[in-house]
C-alpha cells in the first residue's frame, strides 16, 4: 500500500474515535481481534458483530485489503483521469469527508468511462470503467458482502466465486455427459450485463441483506451514468462490466434460475450468463428450454436464440471447451474450434514477418499471451493438437529469423555460427527469399526445439 493511502486510512481511523465511535468497536480498531477472513475476498465482518455492513466495509483493515486488491489489478483511470497514485494522494485530505458522505447516504458515484473492447469475431464488448475511488469502495463492499451471500448460491454456479473457476464448470459438464446425459440445453443470454433490471436486482439483493445503507449505495452505483466522448448518458438498466461488484450482482440475479433447476433435479453448470443443462433426450431438453425461457423472462432477461440450442453435447462448446469421445467411451475435453481459430489468428498477428521487431521482442509478446492461454486451456486432453501447434509456431518463428537475416551471405554466416553443416548452410542461404518454404525441413536441423527453448518460447505440448 502506498504511503499516502496508509496516512489517509490512519487519519480516518483517528477521526472516527474523535467523533465518538467506541475505541474498541470491532469495526474500528484492529487491536480488538482479526476479522473473519473469507478466501479470495479479503477482510469482512467479525463473526459475532451486529454492526452495519457499510460500517464494516469502511473499517481501516477492510479498506487496506481493498486497496491492495485494486492496486494489484492496476486498471485504467476513470472519468476523473486519476490513476492509482494520484487517487491515493487526493484521498489524504478527502477521505474523511467521503467516508461521512458514504455513512450518511449522501455519496454519489461518478459516472463510468465507456471502453469498447474488440472481440475475435469482429464485434465489441462494452466495459464501464469506474474511477479508482469507486473501484476501492466497490471492492470494500464486495469483501463484506461476498462471504455473507456466496454461501446462499447454488453449487452449480461457478463464475466469479471464491475457490471456483471455469475449469470446475467444464469438469462438471464432462461428468454429466460421461454419465450418459448426451443432450445439452445450451443457453446464452443476449447482452446480459446491459439488460439487468435494477428494480428486480435490488429486490433479490434485499432478500439476502437488510442493510439500507448498502442497498442505497449499490442502487447509486447501478444508476451512475456512463460517459462516452465527454457526454454522460443516464443508465436505467444494466450493470456495466468493469466494476468489482458487477459479477456478484449478476450471481444474485441469476441464482433464482439456478434454484429452479436445482428444485427439479437437473444436472447443469453455470458460469456467469453461460448455462448448460444436461439431459437424456431432445424432448427433455425442449422442456428445460421452455422452463428457462419463462424463468429468464420473469427476470426481464432475453435468451440469445442464435447462440442457444437443444443439441447433442458433442456438437456444442462451453466456456471455450468442447467434448469428444475417446477410446473406451471416455469423455474428454478439447479446445473448441472457435477458440482454436481465435488462438491461431492471435499467433499470426504476434508472429507476422513485418513490423521491424527483434526476435526477442516477438518472443516476449508470444510468451505473455501463450502463458495465459495455456493456463486456461491446459485441461484439454489433446496432446497431438498441442504438438502440431508447437511445430506450426516454431515454423513461423524460423521464417521471422530468416527474414531478419535477409541476405544469403548473412544467413550462411549465422547458420554456420550455430553449428550448421556446410551443405545445409549453403542450401538454405541459396533460397534466402523464400521465407516460409525455406523455414521448414533443413532449417529445422539448426533452429531446433532446443534453440527456441533457449530463447524462452513456451511449449503447449
Amino acid at each position: 500500500m502506498s504511503k499516502a493511502m496508509r496516512q489517509m486510512l490512519e487519519r480516518s481511523g483517528r477521526e472516527g474515535v474523535a467523533r465518538g465511535e467506541a475505541a474498541c468497536d470491532s469495526f474500528s480498531d484492529e487491536a480488538c481481534g482479526p476479522p473473519f477472513e473469507h478466501q479470495g475476498t479479503g477482510s469482512a465482518m467479525s463473526k459475532g458483530s451486529t454492526g452495519g455492513l457499510l460500517e464494516a466495509a469502511l473499517t481501516r483493515q477492510n479498506l487496506q485489503a481493498a486497496w491492495k486488491r485494486v492496486k494489484a489489478n492496476k486498471g485504467a483511470a476513470g472519468v476523473d483521469g486519476l490513476d492509482i497514485e494520484q487517487t491515493a494522494q487526493g484521498l489524504r485530505t478527502r477521505w474523511p469527508n467521503i467516508r461521512q458522505a458514504l455513512l450518511a447516504g449522501r455519496y454519489r458515484p461518478q459516472s463510468v468511462r465507456r471502453v469498447m473492447i474488440p472481440k475475435p469475431d469482429g464485434s465489441q464488448r462494452e466495459l464501464g470503467i469506474p474511477t479508482v475511488l469507486d473501484r476501492l469502495i466497490q471492492q470494500a463492499l464486495l469483501q463484506v458482502l461476498q462471504p455473507l451471500i456466496d454461501s446462499t448460491f447454488s453449487v452449480h454456479s461457478h463464475g466469479f466465486r471464491p475457490g471456483r473457476r471455469a475449469h470446475d464448470a467444464v469438469k462438471a459438464a464432462r461428468a454429466y455427459v460421461q454419465s450418459g446425459k448426451r443432450v445439452v440445453v445450451d443457453v446464452d443470454l443476449a447482452q446480459f450485463f446491459d439488460r439487468v433490471n435494477h428494480d428486480i436486482l435490488i429486490d433479490r439483493l434485499q432478500r439476502r441483506i437488510e442493510d439500507a445503507g448498502v442497498i442505497r449505495l449499490i442502487r447509486a452505483y447501478l444508476n451512475a451514468g456512463i460517459m462516452d466522448g465527454g457526454v454522460v448518458s443516464e443508465r436505467h438498466m444494466g450493470t456495466p462490466q468493469g466494476g468489482p461488484l458487477s459479477p456478484l450482482l449478476a450471481n444474485v440475479l441469476l441464482d433464482e434460475v439456478d434454484k429452479a433447476l436445482e428444485a427439479r433435479g437437473y444436472s447443469f453448470a453455470r458460469y456467469a450468463d453461460d448455462c448448460n443443462v444436461y439431459v437424456g433426450s431432445i424432448k427433455a431438453g425442449e422442456r428445460v428450454m421452455a422452463l428457462l425461457r419463462r424463468r429468464y423472462a420473469g427476470l426481464k432477461l432475453q435468451i440469445n436464440e442464435a447462440k442457444s440450442a437443444v443439441a447433442g453435447a458433442f456438437g456444442r462448446k462451453f466456456l471455450g471447451y468442447a467434448l469428444w469421445m475417446a477410446k473406451g467411451r471416455e469423455v474428454k475435453c478439447k479446445v473448441a474450434d472457435k477458440a482454436l481459430g481465435d488462438f491461431k489468428a492471435r499467433i499470426r498477428k504476434l508472429t507476422r514477418r513485418s513490423g521491424g521487431r527483434s526476435m526477442e521482442q516477438v518472443v516476449e509478446k508470444l510468451r505473455s499471451y501463450m502463458r495465459g492461454w495455456k493456463a486456461y486451456f491446459g485441461m484439454a486432453q489433446t496432446p497431438g493438437v498441442w504438438r502440431e501447434l508447437d511445430e506450426w509456431m516454431r515454423h513461423r518463428l524460423r521464417a521471422i529469423q530468416l527474414k531478419h537475416w535477409k541476405r544469403a551471405q548473412k544467413i550462411y554466416r549465422e547458420l554456420k555460427a550455430l553449428g550448421a553443416k556446410e551443405n545445409v548452410a549453403r542450401r538454405v542461404a541459396a533460397n534466402s527469399r523464400r521465407w516460409w518454404r525455406n523455414s521448414d525441413r533443413l532449417l529445422k536441423t539448426v533452429l531446433t526445439i532446443a534453440y527456441f527453448d533457449r530463447l524462452g518460447v513456451p511449449r503447449l505440448s
